[in-house]
């Protein structure tokens, strides 16, 4: 199997650096999550190598809290191996976090299943791919950033806008890899200073420059228990409107119930023109309404490149990142 062996230390490590893994065995679609990744890295942030559809590899950078380590991840069928390499080691616990913030490995398929399967239009999709999970990302205000840089714009110039966010204000690694920034390297930037270094809207500079603020001042993008009052101070700043503030709960905060009801393609899927309309419609998916938005987000996008719509294996090329685009279609506009 690719990548069975222990990911290597990286590049010039000190012999007594602190290293970790973890392999956690569950069911898994891999290929739907390389997918994802694939459409999703930030240039010189996340590298994927994919020898195959259902195998990958995923280097990048995360922050402990104390700390900066290189992570390596395995995926394959059913598995997801996790490495940590650092200044010292990491315990498993953190290692399980990370992989169930970033590949939903802590979900109960079975329980999601036994809730969502009545459903007419979830049924075929479920049993088509019943290891789907929900991805997520170790960094939620890098999954911000390239949400607000995406706004409008398609996915690979999302991608390429926030590549530019990280090699103008992030951290390299190792010559290889760039840490993204924090909040508040990018709250101290001017944001006419910042619409020149992207090469973005001034609008949109502006409401990147209001997220890191408020996330410097505060706010916490990955808590769940406060749902109401982060979704009303992400819909307070300028150029963030229902779809953006209802995509972050879904990705960055992990929030199963989320659903960007203001979604493109996700009405579509439902057949359904209006948001409010989608939104009493999923209404009855909760508190699993995520896992039914990823049913319908992944059908559609292997719809696209197979007349097997769903029960096609996903192939992670270009046709992959053009559906992922037509996918996060939003309603969101933002000022000029």
């Amino acid at each position: 199997m690719p990548y069975d062996e222990p990911a290597p230390q990286h590049r010039g490590a000190d012999p007594a650096v602190g290293r970790a893994r973890a392999v956690l065995h569950r069911p898994f679609d891999s290929a739907a999550a390389i997918a994802y990744l694939v459409a999703h890295a930030v240039p010189g942030v996340e590298r994927v190598t994919s020898p195959d559809a259902a195998h990958a590899r995923v280097e990048r950078l995360a922050r402990t809290g104390s700390a900066t380590v290189r992570l390596v991840v395995d995926l394959a069928p059913d598995e997801v191996g996790i490495t940590a390499t650092g200044p010292a080691p990491v315990p498993a616990s953190w290692l399980e976090e990370v992989a169930a913030r970033w590949f939903g490995t802590g979900d109960d398929l079975d329980v999601v299943a036994a809730a969502l399967d009545p459903d007419p239009l979830l049924r075929p999709l479920l049993r088509a791919r019943p290891s789907l999970r929900v991805p997520g990302h170790v960094d939620p205000f890098e999954a911000a950033a390239q949400t607000v840089l995406g706004q409008q714009v398609s996915l690979a110039a999302a991608r390429t806008f926030t590549g530019r966010l990280a090699a103008a204000l992030g951290t390299v690694h190792d010559e290889d890899l760039v840490l993204f920034p924090d909040p508040p390297a990018v709250a101290a930037v001017d944001a006419e200073e910042l619409r020149e270094a992207l090469r973005v809207t001034g609008a949109r500079a502006r409401t990147l420059v209001a997220l890191a603020r408020a996330c410097a001042d505060g706010l916490d993008l990955r808590t769940t228990h406060d749902r109401a009052g982060t979704r009303a101070r992400l819909l307070a700043l300028p150029g963030i409107g229902p779809w953006t503030a209802d995509y972050l709960a879904l990705r960055a905060a992990g929030d199963r119930d989320a659903f960007p009801a203001g979604d493109l393609v996700l009405r579509k899927a439902m057949g359904i023109e209006d948001a409010r309309q989608a939104a009493a419609r999923a209404a009855t998916w909760s508190p699993w309404r995520a896992h039914a938005a990823q049913h319908l987000w992944t059908a559609v996008a292997y719809a696209r490149l197979t007349p097997a719509a769903a029960t096609s294996p996903a192939r992670p090329g270009p046709a992959s990142r053009r559906s992922s685009h037509r996918q996060s279609q939003r309603d969101d506009r933002p000022s000029a």
